[in-house]
């Protein structure tokens, strides 16, 4: 029987196809922007951490899984009721931002698979966030320590997570709120304090302006001393007799009648 390359080559071609259309979507994969992907080879090497596929066209073995992780930053929000440092119960709504570290992803998917952003970040920033909160009480976490409260949980967070593969990029706390009786008296107190503070800094203001006013007061005073001590009866004639020549002098004087006047000054009349 004579050998027929045609038909050998139709063979090959339908198997070609049939491969194609069994197995096609496994071998011929395109990761999109802000995306990576990892292989598992389960019948060589197992999972291969190391080389993480970027974005584009790629080729793998129909028997091995491509995981695909999108590393662009995401954004989680959680609602949560925690308990203060007195016991107090409050509720808070917390914004996480993170990404998964994209040459790390192998490692991320070993340890917490596909869903690590419930089995890993949630859970994480759920435990920081209620052991924070642990050791402040309901009013320096509604309001006077509210911005240390919320560095607290993210530096304790971002240990965590970061130790895990997971770069954290800023953890908000959006909103407080505290039972309405609580809520009242917190409100009520730092009310009281700022008219308090507003008072103590009128008593501080007018304190300070008698003081300047003592000051100038005293050196007016010492200055008139000054002033007395120094001017004896010859100094004033001789100031006198200078004023006299002055007005002399000036164009404006028409008569200078010449005569003893009182402390015996000359008298000036006539001047316009």
């Amino acid at each position: 029987m004579k050998f027929n390359f045609k038909t050998s080559y139709i063979v090959v071609g339908v198997i070609i196809l049939i491969v194609l259309l069994l197995f096609g979507g496994r071998m011929f994969l395109i990761i999109q922007a802000g995306q990576r992907g990892v292989v598992f080879k389960p019948y060589t090497t197992g999972l291969d951490k190391e080389n993480i596929y970027g974005e584009g066209f790629h080729i793998i073995s129909p028997w091995n899984d491509m995981y695909i992780y999108d590393v662009r930053e995401q954004q989680r929000d959680e609602p949560m009721d925690v308990l203060d440092k007195n016991g107090l119960s409050i509720s808070m709504d917390v914004t996480v931002r993170f990404n998964p570290i994209y040459n790390k992803i192998g490692y991320l998917y070993q340890q917490f698979g596909v869903n690590y952003i419930n089995v890993l970040v949630i859970p994480e920033v759920r435990s920081s966030v209620r052991q924070v909160a642990g050791r402040y009480t309901a009013e320096e976490i509604y309001s006077t320590k509210r911005a240390e409260v919320e560095q607290a949980i993210t530096n304790e967070t971002d240990k965590v997570l970061e130790k895990n593969f997971i770069s954290m990029k800023a953890l908000l706390i959006r909103s407080i709120n505290l039972p309405e009786q609580i809520k009242n008296a917190i409100e009520s107190k730092l009310g009281q304090e700022q008219e308090s503070l507003a008072y103590e800094y009128k008593l501080t203001k007018e304190t300070s302006e008698a003081e300047r006013r003592r000051i100038e007061a005293e050196g007016i005073a010492a200055y008139n001393r000054i002033i007395n001590a120094s001017l004896t009866d010859r100094i004033l004639l001789q100031r006198g007799i200078e004023a006299t020549t002055a007005l002399a002098e000036s164009p404006n004087t028409k008569v200078i009648v010449i005569g003893s006047g009182k402390n015996g000054l000359p008298l000036i009349l006539g001047n316009n």
